[in-house]
């Protein structure tokens, strides 16, 4: 007998524990259960969320800290085949406890592979998310609002990055896959689907300004930039706006540079320099 369950996509790891608990006790192999997503196709075996009874000797499962983180980052992938893969490896790891310590097992390498996908995208998230400032909200604290569109299930995983830096102000960050608030006491994850925004500021026109600042036309390498920084990122950057408009000017700007005549340092470089001769001297 197969099982079919049609999981939520946005599922997550102690979620979906309870059911591969529940389908482990009852002795259910890999190929006995057929895992979906909402976004899948209807099967003919899609069942009711509730796993099979036990047996009566079942023996709960066992995993190492290893093959766990290993499993929650699966589940925070996007993946349609995320459930399936983790429940066999759950399965696996029982008679082969040390089976995520093997990076060219065929399971474990695609699992490696969604876990640093996840992590490059909460990398970007806290990289490439602007705030944008509300006002004030009551106590006299600024209020901020973000939007950002992840490809994975990372709010988890970035929450604590944001309250640790931005414990001073009460925020909001929007995403098409759930929603985080932060009102300086207590963080709030919600997985309810939001809309984009439409809100803009003054600090725009700063991160522009910085941006142009530190722009350097002589060292262009545009194919590292956009492995960094990826067009997708573009629309919701204040700054990449005027990427195009830098690169065609990048040009210019370094002849400009190579006909410029020498110009003497600034009046405090020689005292950098007799401070640092001095300080030389000095040491025995």
């Amino acid at each position: 007998m197969v099982y079919g369950f049609t999981l939520p996509d946005n599922t997550n790891f102690q979620e979906w524990r309870v059911l591969a608990r529940q389908c482990f006790l009852a002795g259910l192999a890999p190929e006995n259960i057929e895992w979906r997503s909402t976004k899948a196709e209807v099967s003919l075996f899609d069942a009711p969320l509730k796993g099979p009874e036990p047996k009566e000797d079942a023996a709960q499962p066992v995993l190492r800290n290893t093959c766990l983180a290993l499993l929650k980052s699966v589940l925070r992938h996007s993946d349609q085949g995320r459930f399936d893969l983790a429940y066999r490896i759950l399965w696996r790891a029982q008679a082969e406890p040390a089976l995520a310590s093997i990076p060219v097992d065929p399971d474990i390498a695609r699992a490696l592979r969604m876990m640093h996908q996840v992590r490059r995208d909460a990398h970007k998230m806290e990289a490439f998310l602007r705030f944008r400032e509300q006002g004030e909200g009551s106590g006299g604290r600024r209020q901020f609002l973000a939007w950002f569109e992840p490809d994975h299930y990372i709010l988890q995983t970035v929450a604590p990055f944001f309250t640790r830096r931005f414990t001073d102000m009460d925020w909001v960050i929007l995403t098409p896959k759930g929603s985080i608030a932060w009102n300086g006491q207590q963080c709030a994850i919600s997985r309810n689907p939001c809309d984009k925004p439409d809100v803009t500021d003054d600090v725009d026109l700063l991160w522009q300004t910085y941006y142009v600042s530190i722009f350097n036309p002589a060292r262009i390498k545009t194919k590292a930039m956009r492995s960094e920084m990826p067009r997708k990122y573009w629309k919701n950057l204040p700054e990449t706006q005027l990427i195009p408009q830098m690169l065609a000017q990048a040009g210019a700007r370094v002849e400009a540079m190579a006909a410029q005549q020498p110009q003497e340092p600034p009046l405090f470089h020689k005292k950098l320099q007799d401070r640092y001769k001095n300080k030389i001297k000095s040491i025995p």
